[in-house]
């Protein structure tokens, strides 16, 4: 399935139906007077949050959107029917923008949230409406009134508690497919993961906890280098950001420093996400066990925080690694 996360739509809604002129017309009632309804009011384009999506690839194949216009009246004073309304579904998470103005309209984030991103137009009135002592046959109506049309722009945040960050192939998508049933693709060269995966972890209560792989970070994300800036939004959402190293790499201290910058230069509230450190690979690291050592001290030293050693492979010390998440996260709760 293509990763879609940003995409433009029109969304227009229903024209109201027209009043109408009409008189009553009974055999028996020679002074008839007007019958005229009302035009129906024109359906609404709403959006809805949905939780099966997590893309917003069918946004790319059918990005204009209509609801359906007012049926005009009737005579004998009825009123005509209502257009139907538009409902489009989107992912949880969804933000979305005025794409003229850029004003954000509204956060998707719960499941089943609404909201009206375009009301439909008001049905025209009929002649009936306009009698009085001093017009007793109105032959005049009102035309129903035009839908709004709006031009939105629809942006994908991930809902993920967990953010998994790094450079490419510091392990991060077999971090994510030891943990949970996520199976996404793991090779070893750079910028295999090509799109954020998704998976759930269970924790020892049994409640599930999405973890997020984020791809593609590397120096200069922020100003558009690669393919990270296309994804540091989705870091936005996690409470949680576990920032995984490369131990076989030459130099895991630079690496880890230009992740550090890279999320302080993007900014909006990364740069003070709460984060857990993890040496990757250390089985992989052969006899290096000292340079291991001294580099996670170093780390700690500099994060001020204490640091991980796993292999997400040989899936070792992953258990250590998920007790802090979970601790994590409910010192959080406790903080809410």
């Amino acid at each position: 399935m293509q990763f879609i996360d940003r995409t433009e739509i029109e969304v227009e809604a229903g024209k109201g139906g027209d009043g109408i002129v009409a008189f009553r017309r009974e055999k028996y009632v020679p002074a008839g007077g007007p019958a005229g309804g009302n035009g129906g009011r024109g359906g609404s384009v709403i959006l809805k949050a949905v939780e099966d999506l997590q893309t917003l690839l069918d946004f790319q194949y059918n990005r204009r959107f209509k609801a359906d216009d007012g049926k005009r009246g009737g005579p004998k004073n009825q009123t005509g029917a209502s257009g139907s309304d538009r409902i489009i579904e989107v992912p949880c998470g969804t933000v979305v923008y005025d794409a003229n103005t850029s004003e954000v309209m509204v956060d998707l984030v719960t499941p089943n949230q609404q909201f009206c991103v375009a009301a439909g137009g008001k049905g025209g009135l009929g002649n009936t409406h306009f009698l009085s002592n001093q017009n007793r046959a109105p032959d005049y109506a009102l035309p129903g009134l035009p839908g709004e049309s709006r031009r939105l722009r629809l942006e994908l945040k991930l809902l993920a508690e967990v953010g998994i960050i790094g450079l490419p192939n510091a392990g991060k998508s077999t971090l994510i497919s030891a943990l949970s049933s996520a199976r996404p693709k793991v090779a070893d060269y750079p910028f295999t993961t090509l799109i954020p995966n998704l998976g759930v972890v269970r924790k020892p209560t049994g409640d599930g906890t999405v973890f997020a792989d984020i791809p593609g970070l590397i120096e200069g994300a922020h100003r558009g280098t690669g393919l990270g800036h296309e994804f540091l939004r989705h870091i936005e959402r996690t409470r949680i950001v576990l920032h995984m190293i490369d131990i076989t790499d030459t130099d895991p201290i630079a690496n880890y420093q230009i992740i550090q910058q890279e999320l302080n230069a993007y900014g909006r509230g990364l740069e003070r996400r709460r984060q857990i450190l993890a040496i990757n690979k250390i089985d992989a690291a052969g006899d290096s066990e000292e340079r291991t050592k001294a580099i996670a001290s170093q780390l700690e030293a500099i994060a001020g925080v204490k640091v991980f050693l796993i292999s997400a492979v040989a899936r070792i010390g992953l258990d250590a690694l998920l007790q802090e998440v979970w601790r994590f996260l409910d010192d959080l709760k406790t903080e809410e």
